[in-house]
């Protein structure tokens, strides 16, 4: 989740048309798309298996603190407390934070090329797993936390968190396993226009439940099986209806910027931030904001920067800031994070795989497309739709993907293009088998039902 620091005034938001105008600053002209990717991990004692705290000589903030040493990152800090990492201007490398129960995030920074991404994962890795390796620390790559209770996961001191903290049981039955025992990759895309952003958010809201299946690796809660292969897919649908799911008003004549913000609108808030404080207003109206009746801020006017971080608490399958974040897919290792970027980026970079994509999805209704989100987080990809498979239509997706990425023609220094990151979703859906599948395998078999395996198979 986002990291606010404090910065020169915004202006006020004074008007709904101002609301639309900063969500339309994000067009870009095509070469300047950018792709950026979030991924987080898991993060554990190696010789216990049990998971960080944030404070101690070998907790989360020590982690933190020798990669400011050691690969000069930047502390960002909330009060006394190192909640983020940033580079120093002029390096490359992203923004280093904190999800509730001490997920550990890289949200990488805009980059062209997937060839990019991929560098960029793989250094953040190594650094990590250098700092890990001296503290006894691992870091897991799965969608859920598999073996830990909720109350054993630590609390990371992000005064945000404490909001939502207290918001969350109001609102759904789990959202504080979302927060606190859930884990992603992300990936962020530009859009060109306002046409251009309903038919990137139309397509990729649609097949985001292609991306659960592909990327389901979490069948295990507490060390025993769940039932289902995307537990962390499953939670989202339960933790706050206001907030999640697939946006049917997107496909409806006349989506555009007014209709997202319109909807933005009506999603209560969490907080305000003023002065380096997180003011809890949950439940509170934007538009009673924008008109000065606010009950915990009486008078006061939002600004921009209060309609930036509202926008950071709504939680659709994609959501829309001044780019569009797809955010389906369970977390994974390397070659997936890599992958779900790739998987995207050929989908939604290039017109023709795009009109094609949409060709796959149009005919589809808002109760196909439910169906469809409801299916996937028990069967994956062996789900049905209609009259077809998941499978299939994974592998139609993955086509176009491919296709796409070819035509970017985009190579590294081997004269690879981008397609070599899909290799690991073509394999797994050819063979319609997830990690969620393989993860049960092994825990049914040579695992024989203890999940500590886990940890050394499928850590970074």
């Amino acid at each position: 989740m986002s990291t606010r620091q404090d910065g020169a005034p915004s202006p006020l938001a004074r008007s709904r048309d101002d609301l639309v105008q900063w969500i339309a600053a994000g067009e870009k002209p095509k070469p300047d798309w950018r792709i950026g990717t979030e991924h987080e991990k898991f993060v554990f004692y190696t010789e216990t298996l049990t998971p960080v705290p944030y404070a101690g000589n070998r907790g989360i903030r020590a982690l933190m603190e020798h990669l400011v040493l050691r690969y000069d990152w930047e502390p960002i800090t909330e009060g006394d407390n190192i909640i983020a990492l940033k580079r120093p201007d002029g390096l490359a490398g992203g923004t280093i934070s904190l999800e509730p129960g001490g997920q550990f995030e890289l949200s990488g920074a805009p980059l062209r090329t997937l060839h990019e991404t991929a560098d960029e994962t793989q250094e953040h890795l190594n650094q990590v797993l250098d700092v890990g390796e001296d503290l006894g620390i691992g870091f897991l790559g799965v969608g859920f936390s598999p073996k830990w209770t909720l109350a054993e996961t630590p609390h990371m001191p992000k005064q945000r968190y404490e909001v939502m903290t207290r918001y969350m049981p109001t609102v759904g039955k789990r959202g504080l396993d979302m927060m606190y025992r859930t884990a992603t990759i992300q990936v962020n895309l530009d859009f060109g226009s306002e046409a251009d952003m309903v038919k990137k958010l139309r397509v990729s809201l649609a097949l985001q439940p292609i991306a659960t299946a592909m990327f389901a690796s979490s069948p295990f809660t507490e060390g025993r099986i769940n039932g289902l292969k995307s537990l962390r897919s499953e939670v989202w649908r339960e933790t706050d209806s206001r907030r999640t799911g697939m946006l049917p008003f997107v496909f409806e004549d006349g989506m555009g910027y007014e209709r997202y913000v319109d909807y933005a609108l009506d999603v209560p808030m969490y907080f305000v931030y003023r002065d380096g404080r997180y003011i809890d207003v949950a439940g509170a109206s934007f538009r009673d904001f924008m008109a000065g009746r606010l009950p915990a801020l009486p008078g006061e006017l939002p600004t921009l920067d209060d309609w930036s971080d509202h926008l950071t608490t709504l939680f659709p399958e994609v959501r829309l800031k001044r780019f569009l974040e797809m955010r389906g897919a369970d977390g994974g290792r390397w070659p997936r994070i890599c992958a779900l970027s790739a998987f995207w980026v050929g989908l939604l970079y290039d017109e023709v795989a795009l009109d094609a994509a949409w060709d796959l999805v149009k005919s589809w209704t808002a109760e196909d497309r439910e169906d469809l989100r409801r299916t996937v987080p028990r069967a994956a990809l062996a789900g049905r739709f209609r009259d077809t498979s998941v499978q299939a239509l994974a592998r139609a997706a993955l086509a176009i993907s491919h296709l796409g990425l070819q035509r970017r023609g985009e190579t590294n220094r081997k004269n690879q293009d981008e397609t070599i990151y899909l290799a690991p979703l073509e394999y797994l859906v050819g063979a319609g088998r997830t990690v969620a599948d393989e993860l049960l395998e092994r825990f049914q078999g040579r695992w024989r039902g203890n999940i500590d395996h886990i940890f050394e198979e499928f850590a970074f």
